[in-house]
């Protein structure tokens, strides 16, 4: 297998970036599809048409359906082709970026996604997670290609909740944990090969940034404030994490979280939110992970707020058989969990949950909230 490494063309990130969006995309192409909803276009909506409008471009507005499905892409798809687009551009969260790259790479024009929360990795991937019509997500597909362009405006980012934040921290601090498991056991990455040193570099820096710049970026965040630390978090949730995960490698932590939203309870969290669970599960399903590095994890993820326990993700009641729904699929064919150096059970994995939840109440003691 061949060492691979991929990611997207070009990656922009500052104060203010969405205001030069027409100089970065008339390089690209004419005529933008803009894909957002209301909420987001009336927090960037004026910034971004004066841009287009100023670099002389014909955008098309496209209000997004909520939930990036097989149904919506190809409404998505039929818009671009009427209107004769040329550039497929997602502006505000994951679900929003995701229906404009499958939308893109399904029509052959350029893609360009705009986030405005960092609450996930999506922006610089190639990869689309698909959801049912009630929001079950059911699987991912991986594109040939990454966006053409990232563009990440960090004072935007900076205003949104900091719960949006703060998410993408628990996606972030994923990457490094399940890169290791990956490239140990030589199980391969989404970008079709192995990890290059390059992808577990960037996958480690994401890791030590929010283990130094987490906290304080959370504190500045809840007060209105763009910091160098907010920057550097931004920039490890963005790009440290999207590529260190798709050339790095994922595990048990991304496929416990792809579960948890098959739990009617479990509607309400962020991705991130859920992936921080699946991380707690994964360090209790290791068999080679230190205890050292356990509890730098988890206490990181107690001291920001992220779930650690059945409670913090509105399962305080469940049991273990309720678990092993999420066991039976772990242990499946194809998992991400066969990224382990040993057979993953259903048993194991419903184990590893408990034992997760154990951990969390336990940490959450020691830091005095619970």
């Amino acid at each position: 297998m061949h060492s691979v490494l991929i990611g997207p063309r070009k990656y922009v990130q500052g104060r203010g970036a969405l205001a030069d969006a027409g100089m970065y995309l008339k390089v690209l192409g004419k005529r933008p599809v803009l894909l957002w909803d209301e909420t987001v276009r009336g927090i960037i909506g004026a910034t971004v048409l004066e841009s287009l409008e100023r670099a002389q471009m014909e955008p098309v507005e496209v209000e997004f359906g909520g939930e990036c499905t097989k149904r919506e892409v190809a409404r998505i798809v039929k818009i671009i082709k009427d209107s004769g687009a040329d550039i497929s551009v997602g502006l505000g969260g994951g679900k929003t970026l995701d229906a404009a790259k499958a939308a893109g790479i399904e029509t052959g024009i350029r893609i360009v996604t705009c986030p405005t929360i960092a609450s996930n990795d999506s922006p610089t991937s190639a990869a689309t997670v698909w959801y049912d019509e009630d929001g079950n997500f059911t699987h991912f597909d991986c594109w040939p290609f990454n966006p053409d362009l990232v563009l990440v405006d960090s004072l935007v980012i900076s205003r949104a909740p900091v719960r949006t934040l703060v998410a993408g921290m628990g996606d972030a601090l994923a990457t490094w944990v399940e890169a290791k498991v990956a490239l140990a056991t030589g199980a391969g990455n989404i970008a079709g090969g192995v990890a290059t040193l390059a992808a577990m570099a960037i996958a480690e820096l994401g890791y030590e940034t929010l283990m130094e710049h987490g906290i304080d970026a959370m504190r500045a965040v809840e007060n209105d404030a763009l910091t160098p630390s907010v920057e550097k978090v931004i920039e490890a949730n963005i790009l440290h994490s999207g590529l260190g995960f798709e050339s790095g490698g994922l595990a048990t932590a991304h496929m416990v979280a792809n579960c948890l939203p098959s739990f009617a309870q479990c509607r309400g969290l962020m991705h991130g939110e859920e992936v921080s669970f699946g991380v707690v599960t994964q360090l209790c399903l290791d068999r080679a992970v230190a205890m050292d590095e356990v509890y730098e994890a988890v206490d990181f993820l107690v001291a920001v707020g992220l779930p650690v326990t059945f409670e913090d993700i509105g399962l305080e009641d469940v049991s273990r058989e309720e678990l092993k729904r999420i066991g039976d699929v772990c242990a499946s064919a194809g998992s991400l969990c066969e990224s382990h150096c040993f057979q993953v059970t259903g048993e194991a994995v419903v184990d590893a949950m408990v034992a997760a939840d154990a951990l969390g109440r336990d940490r959450k003691v020691a830091a005095g909230v619970l």
